[in-house]
């Protein structure tokens, strides 16, 4: 089972989750890493899920449309849009105290 390890707001949150997990579905439904995911509406349009990857990127799919429309330039600095990731394997990644402004 893959773990996550979430960084935000100076805490450090981890956990097991089932394979092909989903995090914005899980926090949706109230399992981890709710109450500290940070997200909004599950479908790539808001970009409130946005988080740096800092272990585990690697073995990510390539960026859906979605992400390259929200993020842009920021997928360079490791950015991704959790509401579009299916977890096969482990993950590290970071919320910003602030959402990122949109582009």
């Amino acid at each position: 089972m893959p773990t996550v390890v979430l960084h935000r707001g100076g805490q450090v949150y981890r956990d097991e989750v089932k394979e092909n997990t989903n995090l914005v579905v899980r926090a949706g439904i109230k399992q981890f890493p709710f109450p500290n995911l940070r997200y909004g509406c599950g479908m790539g349009k808001c970009a409130k899920c946005a988080s740096r990857i800092i272990k585990g990127a690697e073995l990510l799919p390539a960026p859906n449309w979605k992400e390259k429309k929200q993020l842009g330039p920021r997928l360079d600095e490791g950015y991704r849009l959790v509401c579009q990731l299916w977890l096969n394997h482990d993950l590290e990644l970071v919320q910003d105290d602030k959402p990122l402004e949109p582009l």
